[in-house]
């Protein structure tokens, strides 16, 4: 349902988000070491993040990454919006036409996916990264691989 790199980067904010301290930076290949994901994606995926004040980013060689309010109030929907857009959310899962414009014609799932898509749009607007990680701190689970 979520391409790669909208997964790749929930899961990096949530690591971010456990390893969570107001001076603690982790450089990108700790973090790709961590989550098994090749670097060079990863970095271009945070620094996307970086740009839009999700992460706060230092460069040079005691740079990194680092969680803020920011990254902790996040909610996964904006993520997915900043890194894929809107196509999960308002596209037609049948033609290449945004939803609203097939109203008229819809396609043939339109109705059925409908309720669907508001459940997924719910689940995505309801959960934000510090809920996340603090599951994962709770629980004591690895983020897994």
């Amino acid at each position: 349902m979520l391409s790669n790199t909208s997964r790749y980067a929930i899961r990096a904010l949530i690591y971010l988000a456990i390893h969570a301290d107001s001076n603690k930076k982790i450089g990108i290949k700790k973090i790709a070491e961590d989550l098994d994901i090749p670097s060079p994606f990863l970095g271009k995926i945070l620094q996307t993040l970086a740009r839009q004040k999700i992460v706060a980013s230092t460069k040079g060689p005691n740079g990194g990454f680092r969680a803020t309010e920011s990254t902790l109030n996040v909610n996964l929907i904006s993520i997915i919006r900043i890194i894929d857009g809107d196509d999960l959310f308002d596209r037609c899962l049948i033609t290449n036409k945004i939803c609203s414009d097939t109203e008229n014609s819809p396609c043939a799932l339109h109705n059925y996916y409908t309720s669907i898509r508001n459940n997924i749009k719910t689940m995505f607007s309801g959960h934000t990264i510090g809920t996340l990680a603090q599951e994962f701190i709770v629980s004591g689970k690895k983020l897994e691989l």
